[in-house]
């Protein structure tokens, strides 16, 4: 949730709660850009008149950066035109301010249904990876089965295509109880092996992230 207003924000935090939902706050676009880009959420709510980085621009640069969640805005701006800008900038859904909270917590249990449903697979280089099965489903019928490390690896770079992804940052969110960024190598090989050089790109002295899709 990003919105600077704290009274507005604590009343949304209380309402989220109270469905059952977790919930992590951003006072200023900064703060949630950063979230964004390094934390992985069901969906984001967007005010408009952020500090630091404007809700629209901070929506455009996560699109940029790869991050699918959906988006639902909350703003005070709420004509056709604000609207279609919204909609323009990657929301998926536009809510004016002031709103019923009944009519906000149906919007939000729909985006997270229709979030869900897509979330059963990530595109990858020549197929799609089933989000349960830790399979990989390529043309013609094939199914590549993948370890446990290996699907994890790779749903990671699914989830950020456009991101690249330093060894450090991988051996912390995927290989938690290895010692060496070597196991990041490792396993980069492992895929390679199986699903071709193709499916994850090197971009040397940085890291690695997904090959072209």
């Amino acid at each position: 949730m990003v919105e600077d207003d704290a009274e507005l924000a604590r009343l949304l935090e209380r309402v989220l709660t109270g469905e059952g939902h977790a919930d992590t706050l951003a006072a200023d676009g900064h703060r949630a850009l950063h979230l964004g880009l390094t934390g992985s959420f069901d969906l984001l709510l967007v005010d408009r008149g952020l500090p630091a980085i404007e809700g629209l621009e901070l929506i455009a640069r996560l699109r940029g950066r790869g991050v699918r969640s959906p988006v639902l805005v909350l703003s005070a701006r709420g004509s056709t035109q604000d609207r279609v800008e919204g909609l323009d900038a990657g929301a998926e859904d536009y809510l004016a301010k002031p709103f019923d909270i009944a009519e906000l917590l149906a919007r939000v249990r729909a985006l997270l249904r229709r979030h869900q449903d897509e979330a059963m697979f990530l595109d990858v280089p020549g197929g799609r990876l089933l989000w349960d099965e830790r399979v990989v489903e390529r043309g013609g019928g094939t199914r590549v089965e993948l370890s446990e490390r290996e699907a994890r690896l790779l749903r990671l770079l699914a989830s950020r295509p456009r991101q690249v992804f330093t060894r450090q940052d991988l051996l912390t969110r995927v290989f938690d109880d290895a010692e060496s960024d070597g196991a990041v190598d490792t396993y980069v090989h492992y895929l390679r092996r199986k699903l071709g050089r193709g499916v994850i790109g090197t971009v040397r002295g940085v890291g690695y992230r997904l090959g072209a899709l």
